[in-house]
């Protein structure tokens, strides 16, 4: 028995509701909650202890029932009306001239609202299109502008690693993302081998970066030189996976060299040598600015 279950719905929209009842649930069945004025249908996808913490402190909407088969049957009808919405709906966005792209239709289980999801570089003032669509349907009607991560989490789809979009299987939420993730991975900065499916960089380029950082605190920065008794390298790049230092000097090669070895070696950091290498007035000079 669980006090709280997590229930997904279409387009991997998670929410936690109270199990007041004490219903026997497991992980994939399906259950009649409440909604918005009305009742939806969706999946347990998660119970357990955990989900005492991971709730919020608002009220819960409960658990009314297990899903029966006429309900699997019904949630299957809507599914047909929501792409026959979809179709009409764009129509009606091409007949009133509006900047903006459909991206998913849902029916709540009831039939008493439908919410129409769409992506806009700016706001669009849809009221007329709101109107127009409550005119046809008799029911409440919601338009919801999303961004485009959220647009592939809805959609889902498969990353180049050949697996789920992160977005669409696991993640909860989303975080900032910026170029200066991929440069502290040494990784080339190449747009189109840095973006996911929505255009947007990657999400996994936050995955490993907190053990890039703190390996990388361990060695000099890179452009540093070291003088070793091979003679004076450039530290050109760091395998924070072996923990090795990739040295090159000019055109003689590479070296690797571990972390306790480069301890030994004496390392001029690249603002030491900026300051080394700029000229140092003589005394005659100092003496006619003084």
């Amino acid at each position: 028995m669980s006090d709280y279950i997590e229930v997904v719905f279409k387009g991997e929209r998670k929410e936690i509701y109270e199990n007041p009842q004490q219903f026997p649930f497991k992980i994939g069945d399906y259950v009649i909650v409440e909604a918005d004025k009305g009742e939806d249908l969706g999946e347990v996808n998660q119970i357990g202890a955990l989900l005492t913490m991971k709730k919020a402190d608002a009220k819960l909407n409960k658990i009314l029932r297990k899903a029966d088969k006429e309900d699997i049957i019904k949630i299957h009808q809507n599914r047909e009306k929501e792409r026959d919405a979809f179709y009409v709906c764009r129509k009606k966005i091409e007949n009133h001239g509006l900047n903006m792209k459909l991206v998913d239709v849902e029916y709540q289980f009831d039939g008493n609202k439908i919410t129409f999801y769409f992506t806009a570089e700016r706001r669009v003032d849809f009221r007329e299109l709101v109107k127009d669509l409550a005119g046809q349907y008799k029911v409440r009607i919601e338009l919801r502008q999303i961004g485009v991560r959220d647009e592939a989490k809805r959609i889902g789809g498969f990353g180049i690693c050949g697996r789920r979009l992160c977005c669409s299987s696991f993640l909860k939420e989303f975080h900032p993302i910026t170029t200066q993730c991929a440069k502290e991975q040494f990784l080339p900065l190449n747009p189109q081998k840095l973006s996911g499916v929505c255009g947007r960089l990657m999400c996994c380029l936050n995955y490993e970066r907190d053990y890039y950082l703190e390996i990388l605190k361990k060695f000099p920065p890179i452009d540093s030189r070291v003088k070793t008794p091979r003679g004076e390298a450039t530290l050109e790049k760091i395998d924070v996976f072996k923990q090795q230092a990739i040295l090159k000097y000019g055109n003689e090669g590479y070296e690797y060299v571990s972390l306790k070895d480069l301890k030994d070696f004496e390392i001029i950091f690249p603002e030491q040598a900026e300051l080394s290498s700029q000229p140092v007035a003589n005394n005659d000079e100092a003496e006619a600015k003084g």
